[in-house]
């Protein structure tokens, strides 16, 4: 098969798709392309994995600024016309989308040239771009069940999230490589991989107070915020404060208990660790879908939810004794193992190909 893989902005987005892509290695006769921006993450790090990759120049929408809203109607026709292009020198079967607003030209390029197009959605609440592209897809897969609501697709088909098949493929990290004990309780703290400097503020004002006899705790801070904190804040030594981790699933495979936003990244990742967790959704991401994404877990009575707002010292301590009650930590480790692990990556390419061997047909 000859695929194109779009995807851009977050690693929300970027990180399913190179979950896929890398399912499309294990045939050599596949060809893979990647579509991205050319000024944001995905410009940098995609090219670095000595993946083939185009740039486009297109930026998303503002609500105040005009002058760029205008710029972007002309970088979106000319990335449009890029595309064009690229379908008639790549010669794709298909187009796979996981969201961004890089992937419309990709796919309305694709539908023109009579290219398969499929969607990958990661949020219970679809994006903006996968909601208008749906109606023009030959199937979408989505992350969450009941994800479903406002895609306008016929065949949409539950994969999961290939980033939880990366994480339960992955091993369990070696917790005395951190200089971690063995046997105490772990908990992960980590917002994101940038961090979020408000959530910060307040998880500095907890450890200053927490400490327990039978836990650690690792507070992944971000790249940003980690000198600030790492030098102004006095915590016990039970707690270990780094500025990132560079497999985080297989620490999570040591911890009991992670603390975490609810990016769909993240969601897949404890639901394919099963660790328990408790959940503060970032309210300033569209539509609130960290919320609901957050929900869901909370529902399958797997985590806790504390929105930003209420978060603080007590409610957090409240949460975590919460969790490690006996009883209630017994119950969700049972309703943990209850979820079933999907190969999303696997299943995904199955049906693509499946598909456009029915177009062949």
């Amino acid at each position: 098969m000859r695929i194109i893989l779009s995807a851009g902005g977050t690693g929300g987005h970027i990180y399913p798709a190179l979950s896929v892509l890398e399912e499309l290695k294990k045939d050599k006769n596949n060809k893979y392309l990647y579509i991205g921006t050319k000024n944001r993450m995905e410009n940098d790090l995609v090219p670095s994995l000595g993946i083939p990759y185009e740039g486009l120049e297109i930026y998303g929408l503002s609500k105040t600024d005009m002058i760029r809203n205008v710029k972007n109607v002309l970088c979106i026709k000319n990335a449009y016309k890029r595309c064009l292009q690229v379908m008639d020198e790549f010669k794709p079967d298909a187009v796979i989308a996981f969201g961004g607003y890089v992937t419309l030209p990709v796919c309305m390029a694709a539908k023109k040239k009579g290219v398969k197009v499929f969607l990958h959605e990661q949020n219970m609440l679809p994006g903006k771009t996968n909601i208008y592209l749906s109606k023009k897809a030959d199937a979408v897969f989505v992350s969450f069940k009941e994800g479903t609501r406002k895609l306008k697709c016929k065949n949409i088909i539950y994969t999961g999230n290939p980033v939880a098949q990366r994480a339960y493929e992955t091993k369990k990290a070696n917790k005395e490589t951190l200089e971690l004990t063995k046997d105490k309780k772990l908990i992960i703290i980590v917002m994101g991989s940038l961090g979020s400097t408000s959530v910060n503020e307040k998880i500095v004002g907890f450890l200053r107070n927490f400490e327990r006899k039978d836990t650690e705790i690792v507070f992944i801070t971000g790249n940003k915020s980690y000198q600030d904190i790492k030098n102004n804040l006095i915590v016990p030594k039970s707690t270990k404060i780094i500025p990132f981790y560079d497999n985080l699933p297989s620490l999570m495979k040591a911890a009991d208990l992670i603390i975490s936003r609810a990016g769909a990244s993240t969601i897949a990742e404890i639901m394919a660790t099963k660790v328990p967790s408790i959940l503060v959704p970032s309210p300033y991401v569209a539509n609130n879908h960290q919320y609901y994404n957050a929900l869901d877990l909370v529902n399958k009575k797997i985590s806790i939810l504390i929105e930003e707002k209420d978060l603080n010292e007590k409610t957090l301590t409240n949460a975590i004794d919460e969790i490690f009650e006996e009883n209630t930590l017994k119950e969700i480790k049972s309703n943990l193992k209850q979820i079933k692990d999907i190969s999303s990556s696997t299943l995904i390419v199955k049906n693509v190909k499946e598909i456009i061997n029915e177009k062949k047909a």
